[in-house]
């Protein structure tokens, strides 16, 4: 069975701009539960709540029971807009749940045994394609989390869908292939080393130009020295 966070919160009597605003000068935060096929109703949240959800992250799979008053709804949050400045929570949505009736949800992936996986011990990097997989469900039976279990993975073997622990019967929105979670790819040449490369590389012509010339040979610039002037020839005798 499905576990659920309770929530407290006001209804409002009245929509509109002006009866938001009046909504946060008093503090709270508009919002609304709409769907499964009843009319959305209003409600005023504390925003400290609100944040308290979000910094737990995974908010957005997380099962909330909404106390309002003596009446509760079982719902997702689905939506918060904040202020463009303040990054204050403005206006928050929730979707309604209806049982028997599937709905779309995220659900995060949590990966195991890294530290031992082999591929990754050999140097290998884990490529995470997906962090979050988007399933249909039922609302009493929304997984908490999906496990991917790395401690038999090589280089180049990935995680895919089919190999994801817990998924119960939850279904993948994406049905045409059995898609990669992540992959644990080859080693990659660091950019320090590319750079060492690079600049040995770069050195090794300059180091060729500045040899000494060979022996006998004349320096660089230096003006080709001038023939040797031929023997005199010996004085002619007198007769």
């Amino acid at each position: 069975m499905a576990s659920f966070e309770t929530i407290e919160a006001s209804t409002r009597t009245r929509a509109g701009k002006g009866v938001a605003r009046a909504t946060r000068r008093e503090g709270l935060v508009p919002g609304v539960i709409y769907g499964a096929k009843q009319e959305p109703t209003l409600i005023a949240v504390d925003p400290r709540i609100i944040m308290r959800e979000l910094k737990r992250g995974g908010w957005r799979s997380r099962l909330f029971e909404i106390k309002l008053g003596d009446d509760s709804t079982r719902a997702l949050m689905r939506d918060v807009q904040f202020h463009p400045v303040t990054d204050k929570p403005e206006h928050i949505d929730f979707q309604r749940l209806a049982a028997g009736e599937r709905i779309r949800v995220s659900v995060q992936v949590i990966f195991l045994n890294e530290t031992t996986c082999p591929g990754i011990k050999r140097g290998g990097v884990l490529n995470v394609v997906r962090h979050t997989v988007e399933v249909a469900c039922d609302p009493d039976s929304i997984p908490e989390k999906f496990e991917a279990d790395l401690g038999a993975l090589d280089i180049n073997d990935n995680v895919r869908w089919s190999n994801l622990i817990g998924v119960g019967d939850a279904r993948a929105t994406i049905i045409d292939r059995d898609f990669v979670i992540a992959t644990v790819a080859p080693p990659t040449v660091s950019a320090e080393a590319l750079a060492e490369d690079a600049a040995a590389a770069a050195a090794a012509p300059a180091a060729a130009k500045g040899k000494a010339p060979a022996k006998g040979a004349p320096a660089k610039g230096a003006a080709p020295a001038k023939a040797a002037a031929p023997a005199a020839k010996p004085a002619a005798k007198k007769k």
